[in-house]
């Protein structure tokens, strides 16, 4: 029997700038983040590549075609192939609200728009074989609440701008659900923004360690699924949870992030309290990685659904000594190879 191969095992570039900066840690360049993800290797298995956060200081949304290939050639020189691309759609980034001013909403659509002509170039010198464009709402849960309907149907529209804009690139648009951005903060609050933005290349990307604050209600109380008096060593009625918000936001899904959380919420720097994401190893981590991953890559009846080619670790707001330690993306990259053992395929290539 054939080792699986699919999907692909990607590692996230943004965890060396996502709430780092004056306020918190230094960045960490891009070339470190590769180094250290080329570097990682388990019983022969390596990476297969790594999904980028499109903003400097890894890559400015404005490079040049040079600057473009320039991060290719980076790639291509560590045998990885770059995936999904994280658009920087958030105010003090060039971006602006999805439910804010016209301007603020132009600013957002501009934003995708750059975002996915990198995607397509990157497609076109072949270090890009699959992967989407990754956007939020760029707004807090508490300015959305002010007017739910009004503002979902703003996002939804600005949504819907964005999703014209890349298609036009060939590009699909994920919506991170994420506690900490307004209409995205519960589950199916989720699913109510998705189905108002009524566009083929609009989807779901799913990050294990925020998925699981939508059972607690983080935010949004009145979609809470687990009860007030959970425990965590209760299993069943954990993964009864998990199999409800799957199933909800599971056909929706078109990219995916692996990673562990301990039933807390966390912020650094400017970033805004979201899922806290754990080391793979984290004995305080609340999710069993490839059973719960389960619950994503295969449908009710238990089929695969690859419907993605890659799936992505997620380490956001790791400290910097722990990020620069060989040992922790040896056990991500462990546990993502259990991922791809337990709900993986082979194809031939």
């Amino acid at each position: 029997m054939q080792e699986n191969n699919f999907p692909k095992l990607h590692n996230a570039s943004w965890p060396g700038v996502v709430g780092k900066g004056p306020d918190s840690e230094p960045p960490i360049s891009i070339e470190k983040m590769i180094d250290l993800t080329a570097a990682a290797e388990v019983d022969g298995v390596k990476f297969d590549g790594f999904d980028l956060f499109v903003a400097d200081p890894h890559l400015d949304i404005d490079a040049s075609d040079d600057g473009i290939k320039k991060m290719a050639d980076m790639a291509r020189a560590k045998n990885l192939e770059i995936g999904s691309l994280v658009a920087p759609i958030w105010a003090g980034t060039g971006g602006g609200s999805a439910m804010g001013t016209k301007e603020e909403r132009e600013m957002f659509v501009s934003q995708v728009k750059k975002a996915s002509i990198i995607g397509k170039k990157l497609r076109d010198m072949g270090i890009r074989p699959n992967g989407v464009i990754r956007i939020d709402s760029s707004v807090n849960p508490e300015t959305w609440a002010k007017d739910p309907v009004a503002n979902t149907k703003l996002i939804a529209q600005t949504f819907r701008e964005a999703c014209d804009v890349a298609a036009d690139y060939g590009e699909s648009l994920a919506a991170e659900g994420e506690i900490c951005w307004g209409g995205m903060h519960g589950w199916k609050t989720m699913v109510n923004t998705l189905e108002a933005v009524d566009r083929p290349n609009i989807g779901f990307q799913a990050d294990m360690a925020h998925t699981l604050l939508y059972l607690l209600g983080y935010n949004k109380p009145d979609e809470r699924i687990l009860p007030e008096d959970f425990k965590w060593e209760d299993r069943a009625t954990l993964t009864e949870g998990l199999k409800t918000v799957t199933a909800a936001l599971r056909p929706w899904t078109i990219d995916f992030h692996v990673a562990q959380n301990d039933g807390t919420v966390f912020g650094a720097g400017s970033h805004d309290k979201t899922g806290r994401h754990c080391q793979a190893a984290d004995p305080n981590g609340k999710l069993d990685i490839p059973v719960d991953a389960g619950h994503w890559l295969r449908d009710e009846n238990g089929i695969l659904t690859k419907k993605f080619k890659h799936i992505c670790w997620d380490g956001c707001m790791f400290p910097n000594d722990v990020m620069n330690q060989p040992k922790t993306w040896n056990d991500i990259l462990g546990a993502m190879i259990k991922v791809r053992q337990q709900h993986g395929w082979y194809e031939a290539e």
